[in-house]
């Protein structure tokens, strides 16, 4: 292992921006900051915005310091990478952030029933190999996972350069009758973007600079309805 890595992790166990737990003590079971991460982790009762898969954490900071009103929690299993917008909010005092070291698979051990407002995930990767559908981050196993701490009007969002992930998930959207919010293929031509879809990260600029088209959804799940699977051209 790198000294560069090594300096990194030894970093983020003493950032109080960080929650880093153990594999088991979250595997089956619950988290303490479970139902407590406004009152305890953030210390207010503000909105709770997860952005999953948030690698660097770019897009969480920018959201927080346009947000300040809002707290923002970015989750990634990836330390390394997450050390970045982790060393940000302590340097600059960012008050509204937090960062969560774990595997998104495990989410339900983190929040409960209500708990969270909005869910962002930017980039993931699409899983384009064949019945990779179960391990998308809008497919129905993780979606039904944030029906249990969504609530009843929280939005989704999913930015992304994939078009196969973009409309795999409007006809996972359509085949559930899911509200859909807004929804585009190409992004930055449309003449009216919120400002919180502007903030770019260093992936995105790439794509961008490539030629590629950012897509853009953002939609409501049912809270009485599972969500299920559709069929596609892999089956």
């Amino acid at each position: 292992m790198g000294k560069n890595k090594i300096r990194k992790w030894a970093e983020m166990e003493e950032n109080t921006h960080v929650v880093q737990p153990r594999f088991e003590d979250v595997f089956r079971k619950d988290h303490d900051l479970k139902g407590k991460w406004k009152e305890t982790f953030f210390g207010n009762n503000n909105p709770l915005i997860l952005e999953l898969g948030c690698g660097r954490g770019e897009y969480t900071i920018g959201m927080a310091k346009r947000f300040p009103g809002k707290n923002f929690l970015g989750i990634d299993i990836k330390g390394a990478r997450m050390w970045s917008g982790a060393t940000i909010a302590k340097k600059e005092s960012i008050n509204n952030v937090g960062f969560l070291r774990t595997r998104i698979e495990l989410i339900e051990s983190f929040f409960r029933r209500n708990e969270v407002d909005e869910i962002w995930i930017t980039f993931p990767d699409p899983q384009l190999k064949k019945h990779r559908n179960k391990k998308r981050l809008t497919g129905p196993r993780f979606l039904n996972y944030y029906r249990s701490f969504l609530k009843e009007n929280g939005i989704i969002h999913l930015k992304t350069d994939s078009l196969e992930l973009y409309y795999y998930t409007l006809e996972l959207i359509r085949e559930n009758d899911l509200e859909t919010i807004k929804n585009t293929n190409d992004l930055y031509s449309d003449s009216d973007i919120d400002d919180n879809l502007l903030i770019r990260t260093h992936y995105e600029q790439i794509f961008l600079e490539a030629g590629k088209k950012i897509t853009y959804i953002s939609f409501r799940l049912k809270k009485d309805k599972s969500v299920f699977e559709i069929k596609t051209d892999e089956d």
